[in-house]
């Protein structure tokens, strides 16, 4: 791991922070530069790979114009139809065309990331059945005593034929005896077994035979055995010889979340076990089949999962971030799914990457989410916060997230649903985010072009398209906070992985993000995370391995030079903990550390070398010899350290006057990024209420400036005294966010914050209103005068029915005199963004919950017009072409499906409300 470590330290700063050298925005003085890096990135499907020069270009400028910094190409299967234009993946011409994008996107300042693959998982034409996928296949035998037993011992499975006899083990009770050195080399076993009813248990080495899902041409194949050390060079060997030597210049290769379906084995999994468990696994291969829970069979299975996670860390992630390094590249990794230490696989990569998939219920009123457009998978913070922890633990800098995927049904997503969704990834540590996606697709292609099945389609036949561009700033401006510096978190939790790896249940353990209610929710571990984020603690997780190297400065827990120090070590409710991984919490604990057992643990894990373990596990805690102190503790003292002993971990912290962030009482989440002598606090109202209240907030200096991260407006505010601690006033309407730097010296001119007081009555601007259709179709309404708002829909006009696009609402207004200190426009209900403009000028886009904004800087006192600029949904316009039988999805493998991956069709949709409901008002503030 600290090769991997120094490595990525060194390689980095050149190839992903060099990014942030060529501004690509202008930025307002209160926020960090912008860069490429600072923007949103999106991931690229290559249907098919039928791209061309000339519609690459095309496409990268639509994206840059749009406010993307980089793209991440995802090659995949085609639309019938366009055979004609499909690439063959890796052909000189596909990599001659990927040179192409690498450089259309540098003349756009983008980047290029690429999945080392197509479709997902890893695999190909390359792959053989020698280095595919593999599973175990066990059968099972009855053999009577002092009876001759005569037998073929040879796979039954038909599609299995030519797996391998691997292991062969009687079993009488707990006598066992293994049998291999009596099968001849046709597979023939003759033995008479000794007195008693034996069953025999053979385990092949066989292959999942899956297939490459959603290849694109040129890419179909059997998926790679990711634990087989001899298998990932053959595989890359294809890239080797298709990029001769020659870096192709993208920024990251990419790997997919693990979905190797039940590949719990490869054929050196035996030599690699007993080398690290220290024992021979041939002669459990009962328990290893069985799903009693037997303690032997837990401990089997556990060891058996220890490997495999080992295999997986050292034969793929590892060789793999080593063969990008040596193309002048990164690793992009999503270790969610694998069948491994999740911690320790993000670590060994440069970026890792979690994945919010499905949607999220928030209590924001007006915020949109009907049941039946949504799937039954909610996205969990805890969860995405292994890839940020393992960034953090490591010192990596980048942190990124697959987003939106499968947000909603298609054509029913609006980007104010996207806000709260990005804004709990970001709490939890994202801050490089990946849209879900961006698909390819060239100019003659009709309406709506080419689409991924399981995707937003953040494309630019999407109506919302002209209004994207307020979301990817939103992100920019966040992103360049959460950029920088390190992670300003307190806590260091230990994830006691032993506790779910001695689950009976099935062999290899895919830690799954739809499966988290089975092997994350049940646990302690789970439980105090959740408590201590929701008391206003900031926290990481860290694994055994990750903790092996960390030390102690100052009194505090260090885990890499490029990282944060941490305050404390928390260690929740534990069944089972190495020795090890014991030994080193004491030592931390002795070199000054401050380390907090919610309860100590009861036992080693695994079965080799059982009872010495045990013995030395004993002895530690038996020197751990706690006095009561403070009532609901105990205390160790322990070199310059102390470990503590408490059921209430919140009461230990308490004691050892490590604060919370007491925000979190209103409902408030955050998260903090120390940065050189300043401190940024990114503050998210995710509640029904109005927050308007004066907060301490443990990091306050003398001075403060919000900033407003939708429209970059900004101020210094005044900061207080509340109780003793540093405080200031925060106004948060539902939905709302802000960015607060502390500690900063606050730069010349810097302006004063406006707090929105003392309201004034508000002006309707209830009509009449000239209502222009502008851009969209499948046919333009007819324009017309309104004297109230109300969707489209109503309008008693087919065409205006069917329409999916933009429209302009204009109105003039008199304002008799400008004499308020802010004016703040409402637009009320709003389907599903907008675009204002006031006197001609630009006044930003309005796209997400509340719909509000200051437009003062763009009245003047008398007549003033606005115009508004909304844009639906696309559903509308699919329900008349699935209506009239209109051909739009036409493609191999998936083709296209809805939202419960059946077949999609939008005739019985119920209209879609569009455009502007209002009421429109227009509030001074004295």
């Amino acid at each position: 791991m600290r090769t991997v470590i120094r490595t990525f330290r060194w390689i980095v700063p050149a190839i992903l922070l060099s990014a942030s050298i060529q501004s690509v925005e202008a930025q307002p003085a209160s926020l960090p530069p912008q860069s490429r890096l600072t923007l949103p990135w999106t991931r690229w499907w290559w249907i098919g790979s039928a791209v061309d020069e000339k519609e690459l270009d095309i496409s990268l400028k639509m994206l840059k114009d749009a406010g993307f910094g980089g793209v991440e190409i995802a090659p995949i299967y085609g639309a019938k139809g366009y055979e004609s234009r499909y690439v063959s993946f890796l052909s000189p011409r596909w990599v001659d065309l990927l040179r192409h994008t690498v450089t259309s996107a540098a003349r756009n300042d983008m980047s290029v990331d690429l999945t080392t693959g197509t479709g997902w998982p890893f695999g190909g034409p390359q792959v053989a059945r020698k280095d595919a996928a593999s599973r175990i296949i066990v059968q099972q035998y009855q053999a009577r005593g002092n009876t001759p037993f005569s037998a073929q011992i040879k796979v039954k499975e038909p599609k299995q034929q030519g797996a391998v006899l691997q292991a062969l083990t009687a079993y009488k009770g707990d006598e066992r005896i293994p049998l291999m050195d009596k099968v001849d080399k046709e597979g023939n076993l003759k033995w008479t077994p000794p007195a008693g009813e034996w069953e025999v248990y053979a385990l092949f080495s066989g292959w999942t035979l899956q297939q490459v899902k959603r290849a694109a041409p040129g890419g179909e194949g059997y998926t790679l055995d990711h634990l087989s050390a001899e298998a990932l060079p053959v595989y890359l060997h294809r890239f080797d010889t298709a990029f001769k030597g020659k870096a192709p210049g993208v920024r990251a290769f990419y790997n997919d979340s693990y979905e190797v379906y039940n590949a719990d084995w490869t054929p050196a999994f035996f030599t690699a076990f007993e080398k690290n468990r220290g024992y021979d696994l041939r002669k459990y291969i009962r328990e290893l089949a069985s799903n009693d829970s037997t303690d032997l069979v837990c401990r089997i299975k556990s060891d058996y999962r220890e490997t495999m996670s080992e295999m997986l860390l050292d034969n793929f992630t590892r060789p793999w971030t080593k063969w990008a390094h040596g193309y002048k590249g990164v690793t992009k990794n999503q270790a969610h799914g694998s069948p491994g230490n999740l911690l320790d696989l993000y670590a060994a990569v440069d970026i890792p990457e979690c994945e919010t998939y499905g949607s999220t219920y928030f209590p924001i009123p007006g915020l949109r989410r009907d049941s039946a457009d949504v799937r039954n998978v909610d996205p969990d913070p805890v969860m995405l916060k292994f890839a940020s922890s393992a960034a953090h633990v490591a010192g990596h800098p980048l942190v990124s997230c697959e987003t939106f995927t499968w947000l909603t049904e298609h054509f029913k997503t609006s980007l104010s649903q996207c806000k709260p969704e990005v804004e709990q990834a970001f709490l939890a540590g994202v801050n490089h985010v990946f849209y879900h996606g961006n698909t390819f697709s060239p100019q003659d292609v009709p309406w709506p072009g080419w689409l991924f099945y399981a995707s937003v389609n953040f494309v630019p036949t999407n109506s919302f398209w002209t209004h994207v561009g307020g979301l990817n700033s939103y992100i920019a401006n966040v992103q360049s906070v959460l950029q920088t510096g390190t992670a300003d978190n307190e806590l260091l939790i230990y994830w006691p992985v032993y506790d779910s790896w001695k689950r009976p249940k099935g062999k290899d353990m895919s830690l799954k993000v739809h499966d988290i209610d089975e092997w994350l929710y049940p646990t302690a571990f789970y439980k105090q995370v959740t408590a201590l984020q929701k008391a206003g603690y900031s926290l990481d997780f860290i694994s055994d391995g990750l903790l092996k190297g960390a030390d102690v400065a100052n009194g505090e827990i260090t885990t890499n030079p490029a990282a944060a120090p941490y305050k404390v070590l928390i260690v929740p409710k534990a069944s089972l903990i190495p020795v090890a991984t014991l030994e080193q919490m004491i030592s931390l604990a002795e070199k000054g550390a401050t380390v907090i057992f919610e309860s100590l643990p009861g036992d080693v894990p695994g079965l080799g070398n059982l009872e010495a373990r045990r013995k030395e596990f004993k002895a530690l805690l038996s020197k751990l010899s706690f006095k009561e102190d403070n009532g609901s503790q105990q205390v160790v003292k322990r070199g310059k350290g102390q470990v503590i002993l408490s059921s209430n971990v919140q009461a230990a912290l308490e004691n050892q006057g490590i604060a919370r962030e007491t925000l979190a009482d209103q409902g408030l989440r955050f998260i903090r990024r120390k940065d050189k002598n300043s401190t940024w606090y990114y503050i998210v109202n995710h509640t029904p209420e109005k927050i308007d209240q004066t907060i301490p907030l443990n990091k306050l200096a003398t001075t403060a400036v919000i900033t407003d991260p939708i429209s970059t407006q900004f101020g210094a505010i005044r900061v207080s005294e509340r109780n003793g601690k540093k405080a200031v006033r925060l106004q948060l309407l539902p939905g709302q966010s802000l960015l607060l730097q502390v500690g900063a010296t606050l730069a010349a001119g810097t302006p004063q914050w406006t707090y929105l007081d003392a309201p004034g009555n508000p002006l309707t601007l209830s009509g009449p209103w000239q209502l222009t259709f502008t851009n969209g179709g499948p046919f333009k309404p007819a324009d017309r005068k309104l004297d109230r708002l109300a969707s489209w829909t109503t309008l008693s006009d087919t065409a205006a029915n069917a329409y999916s696009g933009a429209a302009v609402y204009t109105q003039t207004f008199n304002l008799p005199e400008k004499a308020a200190k802010e004016y703040v426009l409402d637009l009320g209900k709003v389907h599903e963004s907008a675009r204002v403009t006031i006197n001609g000028k630009d006044a930003g886009i309005y796209w997400a919950i509340p719909f509000r904004g200051r437009i003062g800087a763009y009245l003047r006192p008398g007549k003033n017009e606005i115009k508004i600029e909304v844009a639906n949904l696309m559903a509308n316009r699919m329900k008349y072409m699935d209506q009239h039988a209109i051909q739009w999805r036409n493609y191999h493998e998936i083709n296209f499906v809805n939202i419960n991956y059946t077949a999609f069709n939008a005739a019985d949709w119920p209209l879609q409300p569009s455009g502007l409901v209002g009421p429109v008002t227009i509030t001074p503030y004295k």
